[in-house]
Parts: C-alpha cells; structure tokens; sequence
C-alpha cells in the first residue's frame, strides 16, 4: 500500500503524471495531487514533476510552499523528481541569466545547446536509452539501455558523480537518472515511456526509501 502525494506548485503535467500511476497502484493506495505540507506529510511517497524554466519553478515554490519544511518532508520518505522535478533539486541552474535552486543535491544545471556541436536539435526530444551507472530499486525488471521519453534543454552537472544513477548520449553523455539516500530524480518522462515508464513508477511505489 502507498499514499503518493503528486505536487502541483502551478507548473508540470501533473495529471499526466496521476494517470501513469493510476495504471499502477492497487487497489488499497492512493494518489493525491495536491500543494499542502499537511499532505505530504502524512503521505508515504512524494512525486515532484515539472516543466518550463527553473527560476520560474521556484518563484511558484516559493509561492505555495514553505521551502525549509518543503526539504525537510522530502529528507525523510521515498521522493522521485521528474524532469525539472530533477533539475531544480541541484544548487544553481544557468537558465535565464542564472537562479539558485532547492541545493538537496551539489550541482549545476547547464544548456544542452551550448555543449552539442553536431546540429542536433535542442530541445532534446523523443526517446532515447538510458545506461544505467549501477543498481537500484527503481531499474527493477527494467533491462539497461531501456528506451525513456525526454523533452528537456538543459541537463544536470552534479558535484559527486557517485549519486549518478543513469546517463545518456545526445551527443555529449549526460546524467539522466540521480539519487541521493531516499531521493532519486529522473531527467526522462516515465509517465509518456510506456510499459518500461509504468515499471519504473510501479517500482518507485514499492520503494521503501532505502538502498540496499
């Protein structure tokens, strides 16, 4: 059983989101998208999806919650970020002239577009496989080099490579997967990647936060 709060801070896919998971939990769960620290509180697994530019991201965080509880809550139960949901945990994005983000993970965000030289498009958009960097409960019956859905145009750069859970080549090799501890961020859209997206959702609700 899983009560998985959805986070709707004015931006994202969120009812995307909730009918990805829809397809997934059993019958004793519960999904709820919602912006209140009361519901994420009492709720077991947080998801933190997101589109559009980072400083925007968080002048609408800042706006509908308290961001020190906010980081709290998150510290302490199963957390999955979904696109932007990944980049604003890092310390500093570079997107539009530059904005501090949540820093619950060391890190910049930087432009594709500045570092692809070989005409391809940005954004980057379509599917593409993911190398995962080493096990976790999310890549459960997952194969590595799996195909994921991305639309993004800028990409994360952490400080310690060790959280690195998953890259992919768009020319350049970028991080598409990171964790820390109970966290674990994804820069691909499971809820539009078919089966291995639904396999990876239904892995993060029987996640218990722990790695083994």
């Amino acid at each position: 059983m899983a009560d998985i709060a959805i986070i709707d801070y004015g931006m994202g896919n969120v009812h995307s989101v909730y009918k990805a998971f829809n397809k997934v939990i059993n019958k004793d769960s519960e999904i709820k998208i919602t912006r209140s620290l009361d519901d994420l509180l009492d709720c077991s697994h947080i998801v933190f999806p997101g589109q559009g530019a980072a400083s925007e991201c968080m002048s609408n965080i800042n706006k509908n919650l308290d961001i020190v509880e906010f980081k709290k809550i998150i510290s302490q139960k199963p957390f999955l970020g979904i696109c932007m949901g990944l980049q604003v945990l890092m310390t500093h994005s570079d997107e539009n002239k530059g904005s501090n983000c949540l820093g619950v993970l060391d890190g910049e965000v930087h432009s594709l577009k500045s570092k692809i030289n070989t005409g391809l498009k940005v954004p980057h958009m379509g599917w593409n496989k993911i190398k995962q960097a080493k096990d976790h409960p999310l890549w459960k019956n997952i194969p590595d080099e799996s195909f994921f859905y991305f639309v993004h145009s800028y990409y994360v750069s952490p400080s310690n490579k060790s959280n690195i859970l998953a890259t992919t080549t768009y020319d350049l090799d970028f991080v598409s997967a990171l964790y820390k501890d109970n966290i674990a961020a994804v820069q691909f859209h499971p809820e539009k990647s078919s089966n291995m997206g639904l396999q990876l959702l239904e892995n993060f609700i029987n996640w218990n936060g722990e790695i083994q």
